[in-house]
């Protein structure tokens, strides 16, 4: 009986610590990110490929430069209309950076928001609708593959941040089912707000610069699978059909682009924070 009373009192002990640690780290999380969403401070521009890797390609034309073009314009806008916000790019030249390190950029910085930058190809063929694909796509990170994106909330977590958070948090278990609820609600919340982010931006896309496009889809794209921060990827068009090739490398055409970009967050920035 006293063997049977003291185990009771040692689980409930332990249960109840690992439920204070999970609310603590609970709140560190929503603590930051709720600042990190009140206070929309950073912004990560990804200029898709670069250097070795020339991405797609059209008749004259590498996804690389267009990409890096139509960055540094939406760089440019943001740095001169929001000035409140930290504006970071992946890369400003023509050099290669590793997919994994684009998203480790945003995610040390705990940015409010990945945009990342890229042009579509159709595929090569003799069929009709070879290279006359076009339009733009919004590709938000697929729920389908979500291990890697909950690995990312995991190593982004507050608590890790921590230099002895194994002592001070000594009973915690990343692995616990109550500790995955906590990331599952996060990965979930940011899901949410990727998919709003696309939906927003393909608005502007079609109803403000009259462009056709293929909506918002949820992909397993790599770049965007260790964003620990809502994340789109955006397909400007098919560079390999000649006349979406010809808009994308003009300064019209990116002007354009990078404008929709830019006028998507600002509405994003309004619907995820209350009035100032």
């Amino acid at each position: 009986m006293r063997l049977s009373t003291l185990m009771n009192a040692q689980s409930l002990k332990v249960y109840t610590a690992t439920v204070l640690i999970l609310l603590l780290i609970l709140t560190q999380i929503a603590g930051a990110q709720t600042k990190s969403s009140f206070h929309f401070k950073t912004i990560v521009i990804d200029a898709g490929h670069g250097g070795k890797d020339p991405g797609a390609h059209g008749s004259h034309s590498y996804e690389k430069n267009v990409a890096l073009a139509i960055a540094k314009k939406l760089e440019r806008l943001l740095k001169n209309n929001m000035q409140d916000v930290n504006v970071v790019m992946t890369r400003s030249t023509d050099r290669f950076v590793e997919l994994n390190k684009r998203a480790d950029i945003a995610n040390r910085l705990n940015a409010n928001l990945f945009v990342s930058i890229h042009c579509n190809s159709s595929p090569e063929g003799t069929a009709k609708r070879a290279h006359k694909e076009k339009g733009v796509m919004l590709l938000v990170y697929g729920f389908h593959r979500k291990e890697e994106q909950l690995e990312a909330l995991r190593e982004n977590a507050s608590i890790y941040q921590e230099k002895d958070y194994k002592k001070n948090y000594a009973g915690y278990n990343e692995k616990d089912p109550t500790a995955m609820i906590v990331l599952n609600t996060f990965m979930q919340k940011y899901r949410k707000q990727s998919i709003l982010f696309g939906e927003l931006l393909n608005d502007q896309f079609v109803s403000h610069d009259g462009r056709s496009s293929r909506g918002v889809k949820e992909q397993g794209v790599l770049v965007l699978a260790h964003s620990a921060m809502p994340a789109v990827l955006v397909e400007t068009g098919y560079i390999n059909n000649s006349t979406e090739e010809k808009y994308l490398n003009s300064e019209s055409g990116q002007d354009a682009i990078a404008s929709s970009i830019y006028r998507a967050i600002k509405i994003y920035r309004r619907k995820i924070r209350p009035a100032e």
